[in-house]
């Protein structure tokens, strides 16, 4: 057997010999993943096992497209379920956020991206960062006492409304507006500006309609994002919205959303209530998986 042989025989057993190290490592992601997916599904039964007979007793149609909302505290379990208003309070709000969030975080981005000097770079980046980390019951405080007297000063109504939250929400998904969409404009080869550039275009034109439309899935994948994050968001929606369970007439009327509505009543609640609040849960559950399934999608058309 020559010597070439033989050292590839050596070579083949060292393949074959499994290191304990990686064995171990395997075994830990194995757990990881399992762990995961156990908790998701763990989840998604606890929440609809116990919101499907709420809603066969409720009735879907009902629960979804009626505006009346008057619990029985009684325990007699009557009372009237229906989450309309709730839902359109949400769907405001969360429209409103992004119409703050969104020009500004886009427009933040570009600069980040694009314009800003390094020194100034080194500060504006750690803010937002600091930003994304502020816990929401702070953005609500900062809400009660600062932008509710402003709306209540120049715009009138009590200061406690759409508007109110609209601003503040709008404050809140600016990190991840503002993260994304730079990380998405820097992806994009520089080649494409310098290509828009030597045609003749100037600066701001090869940036805005060369680069950005190639990171128009990075920047539409962060506004749904911002979007979810909005939707999601309870303390300081409940803090600012005015909690009011009827269909507003005007973006300085106070509104009640499904996450409010769910954070109010489910310490208290009991029997076909606390079905109600949970199949709440349920809807803003399908609702967030809407929003992440459109993130897959926009992803895997990007690819």
């Amino acid at each position: 057997m020559t010597e070439e042989v033989m050292q590839e025989e050596r070579a083949v057993r060292r393949q074959a010999r499994v290191d304990p190290k990686e064995l171990i490592m395997k075994i830990v992601f194995i757990v990881a993943a399992i762990v995961f997916i156990v908790a998701v599904v763990t989840i998604c039964v606890f929440i609809f096992a116990q919101a499907v007979p709420a809603l066969k007793e409720i009735g879907l149609f009902k629960f979804l497209f009626t505006t009346t909302w008057k619990p029985d505290t009684s325990g007699a379990g009557g009372g009237e379920y229906g989450i309309a208003t709730m839902i359109v309070g949400s769907c405001y709000i969360t429209a409103g956020a992004l119409i703050v969030g969104v020009p500004i975080g886009f427009l933040t981005a570009v600069f980040m991206a694009r314009y800003c000097p390094k020194p100034l770079y080194k500060v504006m980046k750690p803010m937002t960062n600091i930003l994304a980390g502020i816990p929401s019951i702070v953005y609500g405080y900062f809400g009660v006492q600062v932008i509710v007297p402003f709306v209540r000063e120049n715009f009138g109504g009590y200061g406690f409304s759409i508007l109110t939250a609209s601003i503040v929400l709008g404050i809140m998904i600016l990190p991840t507006i503002i993260s994304v969409s730079e990380n998405a404009i820097r992806a994009v080869p520089k080649s494409y500006f310098e290509g828009a550039v030597a045609l003749g275009a100037t600066k701001e034109r090869a940036i805005l309609l060369t680069e950005v439309p190639a990171a128009k899935s990075g920047i539409v994948t962060s506004v749904i994002l911002g979007l979810g994050r909005v939707i999601g968001e309870t303390m300081a929606v409940v803090m600012l919205c005015g909690n009011q369970t009827v269909l507003p007439d005007s973006v300085l009327d106070g509104v009640r959303t499904m996450t409010a509505n769910i954070v109010l009543e489910l310490g208290y609640a009991t029997d076909l209530h606390r079905g109600a609040l949970i199949a709440t849960a349920a809807v803003l559950f399908v609702f967030i998986l809407v929003i992440t399934l459109l993130v897959s999608l926009i992803r895997k058309k990007a690819k």
